[in-house]
Protein backbone atom coordinates (compact mmCIF):
# COMPACT_ATOMS: atom_id res chain seq x y z
CA UNK A 1 0.00 0.00 0.00
CA UNK A 2 1.21 3.28 -1.19
CA UNK A 3 -0.08 6.31 0.55
CA UNK A 4 0.73 10.09 -0.65
CA UNK A 5 1.19 13.14 2.01
CA UNK A 6 1.11 16.74 1.33
CA UNK A 7 4.11 17.49 3.22
CA UNK A 8 3.69 21.54 2.53
CA UNK A 9 0.01 21.70 3.89
CA UNK A 10 -0.70 22.79 7.78
CA UNK A 11 0.39 25.04 10.32
CA UNK A 12 3.39 22.97 11.18
CA UNK A 13 4.34 22.07 7.77
CA UNK A 14 6.62 20.37 7.11
CA UNK A 15 8.45 19.32 9.89
CA UNK A 16 5.13 18.16 12.16
CA UNK A 17 3.92 16.31 8.69
CA UNK A 18 7.29 14.40 8.34
CA UNK A 19 7.63 13.55 11.94
CA UNK A 20 4.13 11.89 11.61
CA UNK A 21 5.32 10.46 8.68
CA UNK A 22 8.48 8.41 10.31
CA UNK A 23 6.28 7.20 13.21
CA UNK A 24 4.10 5.75 10.17
CA UNK A 25 6.37 3.88 8.53
CA UNK A 26 7.83 2.60 11.78
CA UNK A 27 4.58 0.96 12.64
CA UNK A 28 2.58 0.38 9.62
CA UNK A 29 4.15 -2.26 6.30
CA UNK A 30 3.14 0.59 4.12
CA UNK A 31 5.18 3.17 1.58
CA UNK A 32 4.55 7.06 1.66
CA UNK A 33 5.58 9.31 -0.59
CA UNK A 34 5.99 12.82 0.41
CA UNK A 35 4.84 15.67 -2.08
CA UNK A 36 6.60 18.80 -1.61
CA UNK A 37 9.57 21.48 -1.92
CA UNK A 38 12.50 18.90 -2.19
CA UNK A 39 14.86 21.56 -0.98
CA UNK A 40 12.95 22.69 2.09
CA UNK A 41 12.33 18.88 2.91
CA UNK A 42 15.95 17.38 2.60
CA UNK A 43 16.30 19.86 5.80
CA UNK A 44 14.07 17.53 7.88
CA UNK A 45 13.72 14.20 6.48
CA UNK A 46 16.24 11.25 7.18
CA UNK A 47 16.63 8.10 4.87
CA UNK A 48 13.98 5.90 5.43
CA UNK A 49 12.64 2.57 3.61
CA UNK A 50 9.60 2.85 2.00
CA UNK A 51 9.50 7.00 1.82
CA UNK A 52 10.18 8.70 -1.21
CA UNK A 53 10.04 12.33 -1.74
CA UNK A 54 8.70 13.77 -5.32
CA UNK A 55 8.86 17.41 -5.53
CA UNK A 56 6.76 20.29 -5.79
CA UNK A 57 7.65 23.85 -6.00
CA UNK A 58 4.43 25.37 -5.12
CA UNK A 59 2.29 25.31 -2.47
CA UNK A 60 -2.00 26.31 -2.02
CA UNK A 61 -1.58 28.52 1.00
CA UNK A 62 -5.24 29.06 3.22
CA UNK A 63 -6.40 32.82 2.01
CA UNK A 64 -5.81 31.38 -1.58
CA UNK A 65 -9.33 31.14 -3.78
CA UNK A 66 -9.72 27.12 -3.72
CA UNK A 67 -10.73 26.75 -7.22
CA UNK A 68 -8.49 29.14 -8.72
CA UNK A 69 -5.82 27.66 -6.51
CA UNK A 70 -6.17 24.13 -7.91
CA UNK A 71 -6.51 24.80 -11.21
CA UNK A 72 -3.40 27.50 -11.87
CA UNK A 73 -1.12 26.31 -9.14
CA UNK A 74 -0.30 22.94 -11.23
CA UNK A 75 3.26 22.07 -9.43
CA UNK A 76 1.73 22.61 -5.78
CA UNK A 77 1.95 20.07 -3.67
CA UNK A 78 -1.81 19.49 -3.71
CA UNK A 79 -2.29 19.43 -6.90
CA UNK A 80 0.50 16.69 -7.36
CA UNK A 81 -0.67 14.78 -4.72
CA UNK A 82 -4.08 14.08 -6.68
CA UNK A 83 -2.49 13.61 -9.97
CA UNK A 84 -0.61 11.01 -8.51
CA UNK A 85 -4.02 9.21 -6.70
CA UNK A 86 -5.92 10.00 -10.28
CA UNK A 87 -3.28 8.12 -12.00
CA UNK A 88 -3.32 5.27 -9.50
CA UNK A 89 0.36 5.67 -8.34
CA UNK A 90 -0.60 5.62 -4.65
CA UNK A 91 -3.90 4.30 -3.26
CA UNK A 92 -4.89 7.26 -0.69
CA UNK A 93 -3.50 10.92 -0.47
CA UNK A 94 -3.64 13.11 2.56
CA UNK A 95 -3.55 16.47 3.60
CA UNK A 96 -3.64 19.00 6.35
CA UNK A 97 -4.06 21.90 3.74
CA UNK A 98 -6.17 24.31 2.33
CA UNK A 99 -10.01 22.41 2.72
CA UNK A 100 -11.91 24.45 -0.23
CA UNK A 101 -8.63 23.53 -2.76
CA UNK A 102 -9.31 19.75 -1.08
CA UNK A 103 -12.30 19.62 -1.83
CA UNK A 104 -11.86 21.17 -5.54
CA UNK A 105 -9.27 19.08 -6.52
CA UNK A 106 -11.03 15.99 -5.50
CA UNK A 107 -13.83 16.91 -7.41
CA UNK A 108 -11.75 18.13 -10.82
CA UNK A 109 -9.20 15.24 -10.34
CA UNK A 110 -10.86 12.26 -8.87
CA UNK A 111 -14.30 12.86 -9.73
CA UNK A 112 -17.78 11.62 -7.25
CA UNK A 113 -19.07 7.94 -6.99
CA UNK A 114 -21.29 7.44 -9.36
CA UNK A 115 -24.98 8.64 -7.62
CA UNK A 116 -23.19 10.94 -4.77
CA UNK A 117 -24.69 14.02 -5.49
CA UNK A 118 -21.71 16.04 -3.32
CA UNK A 119 -19.17 14.48 -1.22
CA UNK A 120 -18.83 15.28 2.53
CA UNK A 121 -15.76 15.86 5.41
CA UNK A 122 -16.36 13.25 7.77
CA UNK A 123 -14.70 13.29 11.02
CA UNK A 124 -14.84 10.98 14.26
CA UNK A 125 -16.17 12.96 17.15
CA UNK A 126 -14.70 11.39 20.70
CA UNK A 127 -17.68 10.67 22.71
CA UNK A 128 -18.87 9.34 26.41
CA UNK A 129 -19.44 6.60 24.89
CA UNK A 130 -16.89 5.86 22.33
CA UNK A 131 -17.02 7.99 19.07
CA UNK A 132 -19.83 9.21 16.31
CA UNK A 133 -18.98 9.87 12.72
CA UNK A 134 -20.56 13.57 11.88
CA UNK A 135 -21.05 14.55 7.89
CA UNK A 136 -20.90 16.60 6.59
CA UNK A 137 -18.53 18.78 8.66
CA UNK A 138 -18.06 21.77 6.24
CA UNK A 139 -17.98 20.92 2.56
CA UNK A 140 -21.43 22.15 1.89
CA UNK A 141 -22.98 24.57 3.73
CA UNK A 142 -26.23 24.73 1.55
CA UNK A 143 -27.79 21.34 1.16
CA UNK A 144 -31.17 19.76 -0.16
CA UNK A 145 -32.69 16.28 1.52
CA UNK A 146 -31.21 13.76 -1.31
CA UNK A 147 -27.58 15.33 0.23
CA UNK A 148 -28.46 15.04 3.92
CA UNK A 149 -29.93 11.69 3.18
CA UNK A 150 -26.46 10.19 0.96
CA UNK A 151 -24.74 11.54 3.99
CA UNK A 152 -26.40 9.07 5.97
CA UNK A 153 -26.08 6.51 3.60
CA UNK A 154 -22.28 7.05 3.51
CA UNK A 155 -21.73 7.48 7.34
CA UNK A 156 -23.20 4.25 7.83
CA UNK A 157 -20.67 2.04 5.81
CA UNK A 158 -18.07 4.51 7.06
CA UNK A 159 -18.85 3.44 10.25
CA UNK A 160 -19.08 -0.71 10.04
CA UNK A 161 -16.10 -0.39 8.49
CA UNK A 162 -13.99 2.19 10.73
CA UNK A 163 -15.83 1.73 13.78
CA UNK A 164 -16.71 -2.09 13.27
CA UNK A 165 -20.60 -1.22 14.51
CA UNK A 166 -22.60 -3.73 12.45
CA UNK A 167 -26.01 -2.40 12.27
CA UNK A 168 -25.01 1.75 13.02
CA UNK A 169 -27.37 4.39 14.53
CA UNK A 170 -28.01 7.10 12.51
CA UNK A 171 -29.64 10.19 14.03
CA UNK A 172 -30.69 13.69 11.97
CA UNK A 173 -29.04 16.88 13.96
CA UNK A 174 -32.01 19.00 14.94
CA UNK A 175 -33.27 21.65 17.59
CA UNK A 176 -35.66 18.75 19.48
CA UNK A 177 -35.94 15.23 19.27
CA UNK A 178 -39.49 15.38 18.81
CA UNK A 179 -39.96 14.35 14.85
CA UNK A 180 -42.29 17.95 14.00
CA UNK A 181 -39.30 19.76 15.17
CA UNK A 182 -36.88 22.18 12.58
CA UNK A 183 -36.82 23.88 9.18
CA UNK A 184 -38.46 22.30 6.17
CA UNK A 185 -34.69 20.54 5.34
CA UNK A 186 -34.63 18.39 8.72
CA UNK A 187 -38.65 17.35 7.96
CA UNK A 188 -38.01 16.47 4.12
CA UNK A 189 -34.88 14.64 5.48
CA UNK A 190 -36.51 13.08 8.42
CA UNK A 191 -38.55 11.29 5.95
CA UNK A 192 -36.49 10.07 3.58
CA UNK A 193 -34.23 8.33 6.39
CA UNK A 194 -37.21 7.42 8.64
CA UNK A 195 -38.73 5.40 5.27
CA UNK A 196 -34.69 3.78 4.46
CA UNK A 197 -33.31 0.57 5.50
CA UNK A 198 -31.30 2.53 7.92
CA UNK A 199 -31.30 2.57 11.50
CA UNK A 200 -32.77 5.78 12.12
CA UNK A 201 -33.02 7.02 15.88
CA UNK A 202 -34.66 10.18 14.86
CA UNK A 203 -33.12 13.40 16.05
CA UNK A 204 -30.51 14.12 17.87
CA UNK A 205 -29.92 17.74 19.47
CA UNK A 206 -26.09 19.41 20.68
CA UNK A 207 -26.34 17.92 23.82
CA UNK A 208 -26.80 14.78 22.53
CA UNK A 209 -23.71 14.09 20.66
CA UNK A 210 -21.65 14.21 23.17
CA UNK A 211 -22.80 11.43 24.58
CA UNK A 212 -23.02 9.50 21.74
CA UNK A 213 -26.41 8.60 21.43
CA UNK A 214 -25.71 8.14 17.81
CA UNK A 215 -23.06 6.30 15.56
CA UNK A 216 -23.68 8.73 12.30
CA UNK A 217 -25.31 12.04 12.78
CA UNK A 218 -25.96 14.07 9.41
CA UNK A 219 -26.83 17.76 8.69
CA UNK A 220 -25.59 20.30 6.37
CA UNK A 221 -22.06 21.69 6.28
CA UNK A 222 -22.42 24.75 8.26
CA UNK A 223 -24.03 23.76 11.02
CA UNK A 224 -21.43 19.96 10.99
CA UNK A 225 -17.96 22.87 11.45
CA UNK A 226 -19.76 24.64 13.78
CA UNK A 227 -20.39 21.62 15.88
CA UNK A 228 -17.44 20.24 15.31
CA UNK A 229 -15.71 23.64 15.59
CA UNK A 230 -17.85 23.84 19.25
CA UNK A 231 -16.64 20.58 20.73
CA UNK A 232 -13.02 20.89 20.05
CA UNK A 233 -12.86 24.41 21.86
CA UNK A 234 -15.20 22.85 24.55
CA UNK A 235 -12.49 20.09 25.12
CA UNK A 236 -9.59 22.47 24.73
CA UNK A 237 -10.93 24.52 27.91
CA UNK A 238 -11.81 21.73 30.13
CA UNK A 239 -8.25 20.19 29.42
CA UNK A 240 -7.26 23.75 29.95
CA UNK A 241 -8.96 23.79 33.29
CA UNK A 242 -7.86 21.19 34.55
CA UNK A 243 -4.56 22.10 34.33
CA UNK A 244 -5.19 25.05 35.84
CA UNK A 245 -6.88 23.73 39.25
CA UNK A 246 -4.56 20.70 39.76
CA UNK A 247 -1.90 23.27 40.02
CA UNK A 248 -2.79 25.70 41.93
CA UNK A 249 -1.22 24.62 44.87
CA UNK A 250 0.72 21.41 46.82
CA UNK A 251 -2.44 19.56 47.36
CA UNK A 252 -3.96 20.02 44.56
CA UNK A 253 -0.76 18.84 42.72
CA UNK A 254 -0.37 16.05 45.28
CA UNK A 255 -4.04 15.03 44.21
CA UNK A 256 -3.53 15.08 40.89
CA UNK A 257 -0.48 12.50 41.17
CA UNK A 258 -3.05 10.01 42.84
CA UNK A 259 -5.66 10.53 39.78
CA UNK A 260 -2.80 11.09 37.07
CA UNK A 261 -4.28 8.05 35.07
CA UNK A 262 -7.53 8.42 34.80
CA UNK A 263 -6.77 12.08 33.91
CA UNK A 264 -4.65 11.02 31.48
CA UNK A 265 -7.67 8.68 30.02
CA UNK A 266 -9.93 11.40 30.06
CA UNK A 267 -7.49 13.83 27.91
CA UNK A 268 -6.80 11.35 25.80
CA UNK A 269 -10.73 10.81 25.27
CA UNK A 270 -11.70 14.27 24.57
CA UNK A 271 -8.07 14.37 21.56
CA UNK A 272 -9.73 14.71 18.65
CA UNK A 273 -5.68 13.86 16.94
CA UNK A 274 -6.84 10.36 18.39
CA UNK A 275 -8.89 9.73 14.88
CA UNK A 276 -6.95 11.34 12.73
CA UNK A 277 -8.53 13.32 9.94
CA UNK A 278 -11.79 13.32 7.98
CA UNK A 279 -12.36 11.31 4.59
CA UNK A 280 -14.14 13.33 2.20
CA UNK A 281 -16.90 10.39 1.45
CA UNK A 282 -18.48 10.32 -2.19
CA UNK A 283 -15.21 10.86 -4.17
CA UNK A 284 -13.97 7.47 -6.11
CA UNK A 285 -10.92 7.22 -4.42
CA UNK A 286 -9.90 8.00 -0.68
CA UNK A 287 -8.59 11.57 0.21
CA UNK A 288 -8.51 12.45 3.66
CA UNK A 289 -8.34 15.69 5.15
CA UNK A 290 -6.30 16.37 8.59
CA UNK A 291 -6.96 18.97 10.52
CA UNK A 292 -5.22 22.31 9.58
CA UNK A 293 -2.93 22.52 13.36
CA UNK A 294 -2.14 19.01 13.10
CA UNK A 295 0.74 17.67 14.54
CA UNK A 296 3.00 14.66 14.51
CA UNK A 297 0.30 12.14 16.47
CA UNK A 298 -2.63 14.00 14.37
CA UNK A 299 -0.98 13.66 11.05
CA UNK A 300 0.26 9.65 12.22
CA UNK A 301 -3.81 9.27 13.03
CA UNK A 302 -4.65 10.19 9.76
CA UNK A 303 -2.22 7.80 7.96
CA UNK A 304 -3.64 4.85 9.96
CA UNK A 305 -7.17 6.23 9.24
CA UNK A 306 -6.04 6.46 5.52
CA UNK A 307 -4.55 2.54 5.77
CA UNK A 308 -7.79 1.68 7.27
CA UNK A 309 -10.01 2.89 4.50
CA UNK A 310 -7.76 1.24 2.04
CA UNK A 311 -7.08 -2.35 3.61
CA UNK A 312 -11.46 -1.93 4.28
CA UNK A 313 -12.28 -0.65 0.81
CA UNK A 314 -14.43 1.97 2.02
CA UNK A 315 -14.80 3.13 -1.44
CA UNK A 316 -16.48 0.21 -3.16
CA UNK A 317 -18.64 -0.70 0.03
CA UNK A 318 -20.21 3.00 -0.81
CA UNK A 319 -20.66 2.48 -4.63
CA UNK A 320 -22.52 -1.06 -3.49
CA UNK A 321 -24.57 0.69 -1.08
CA UNK A 322 -25.62 3.70 -3.52
CA UNK A 323 -26.17 1.14 -6.35
CA UNK A 324 -28.36 -1.13 -3.92
CA UNK A 325 -30.62 1.83 -3.46
CA UNK A 326 -30.49 3.78 -6.25
CA UNK A 327 -34.20 3.83 -6.66
CA UNK A 328 -34.96 5.28 -2.74
CA UNK A 329 -32.71 7.82 -4.35
CA UNK A 330 -33.68 8.30 -7.29
CA UNK A 331 -37.72 8.71 -5.41
CA UNK A 332 -36.21 11.26 -3.48
CA UNK A 333 -34.53 13.71 -5.74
Amino acid sequence: MKIAVDAMGGDYAPREIIKGVEKALDSFDIEIVLVGNKEQLDKYVREKDGLTIVHAKDVITNNEPPVAAIRKKKDSSMAVGFEMLKRDEVDAFLSAGNTGALMAGSLFNIGRIKGIDRPALAPILPTLNGATILLDAGSNTDCKPINLFQFAIMGSVYAQKMLNVENPKIGLFNIGAEEEKGNELTKQVYDLIKNSHLNFIGNVEGRDIAYGVADVVTCDGFVGNAILKSMEGTASVISSLLKQELQKNIFTKLGAMLIYGALKNIVKKMDYTEYGGAPLLGIKKPVIKAHGSSKEKAIFNAIRQAKTIVEMDVISHIQREIELIGDDISAAK
